[in-house]
């Protein structure tokens, strides 16, 4: 009887770049704390049964597309407060937080697609 073989899915190799996130606690640069929330990738490490076939790859786009709409519509926004303000801490802040918000749309899309 052959043992069956479970591979890392390539999604959650994803989750290794929150170890930059360890950068912000050295440097003090609150930027690097965004890189945190790739952390969230490691879910996708049970994933390695699921058959890769049209309808995965759509969702995969259908969440990317989901991320990419609110990186766009915050950093917009970002932008635009840091700017009427003139603050560059702010904009750093800003840009972090959309970062995160964009990763957690893309994950909590996929898992949503996916069931």
């Amino acid at each position: 009887m052959a043992k069956k073989q479970s591979r890392l899915h390539f999604l959650s190799l994803l989750g290794l770049l929150g170890l930059l996130g360890l950068l912000g606690l050295i440097t003090g640069n609150r930027s690097f704390y965004s890189f945190f929330s790739f952390f969230g990738f490691f879910g996708f490490a049970g994933l390695s049964t699921i058959k890769q076939d049209e309808r995965y790859a759509q969702n995969v786009a259908r969440s990317g597309l989901n991320g990419f709409v609110v990186a766009i519509v915050g950093l917009a926004l970002v932008m635009f407060v840091a700017t009427l303000r003139e603050q560059i801490d702010l904009a750093a802040l800003g840009v972090a937080i959309t970062f995160v918000a964009a990763l957690l749309t893309f994950v909590g899309s996929f898992h949503y697609y996916d069931h």
